[in-house]
């Protein structure tokens, strides 16, 4: 699932393309201003994509599209706007915009835009997490940009949970999703592989940046 940091100011129309997006699939973070936006994607999970409105009521659009430039080169950005006239697509353009959307916008239309972005930067299937990112569909992991050597256990674990950050696995569970409803052994395996997978995230257990111990209960995957 593809990570969307949406960055617009008018409540309506925020929840209204933050629901919207959701049902079709996506994940969505949402700023309502630029700072705001630009902390995001500084400290917390880097989006795969930023919907980005010109009208902020701190910064100037144009303003978070430089310094997002500055953060990552290669992050793809589609500007909204409701300055519709040719100056104004040509200047967002100009200033590093991939895309440009005029205001009102087509929810359909917003969403086709964004899945050719996705596309064409070939992030359609990532999530980043901080310095690790998962390609879903090819089951692989980078940290760092790096790829990480796992085992097929290893990544199947990781990838189950990371599937929906902040939820808490039990040990039954993630047995049953990992090694499947026949495995027999006993459910230490799974601290086993946790300590496994840690060492190769260079996972602080005290500390953790990924993967988070929930005593008496199981594990959990942070990052959102």
């Amino acid at each position: 699932m593809a990570r969307i940091l949406l960055v617009e100011d008018d409540p309506q129309v925020g929840e209204l393309v933050k629901r919207f997006l959701e049902k079709e699939g996506l994940g969505v973070d949402w700023a309502r201003t630029g700072r705001e936006a630009l902390h995001q994607v500084w400290n917390k999970a880097k989006p795969d994509l930023v919907v980005l409105d010109r009208g902020l009521p701190d910064l100037e659009g144009l303003e978070v599209l430089k310094a997002l430039r500055d953060l990552d080169p290669m992050l793809p950005v589609l500007l909204l706007t409701g300055k519709a006239d040719e100056d104004s697509r040509v200047e967002g353009l100009l200033e590093g915009a991939d895309d440009y959307l005029g205001k009102p916008f087509s929810l359909r239309e917003l969403l086709a835009r964004i899945k050719a972005l996705l596309r064409r930067s070939g992030k359609e299937g990532r999530r980043h997490f901080g310095p690790l990112e998962l390609d879903l569909e090819a089951k692989k992991a980078y940290l760092e940009g790096q790829p990480l050597k796992l085992s097929a256990t290893e990544t199947n674990l990781l990838f189950v949970l990371a599937q929906t950050p902040g939820r808490v696995y039990t040990r039954e569970e993630l047995l049953e999703r990992v090694w499947g409803p026949e495995f027999e052994g006993s459910e230490r395996v799974v601290d086993a592989y946790i300590r496994l997978l840690r060492k190769k995230l260079k996972d602080n257990p005290q500390s953790p940046r990924f993967i988070e111990t929930v005593v008496g209960m199981g594990y959990r995957f942070l990052g959102e």
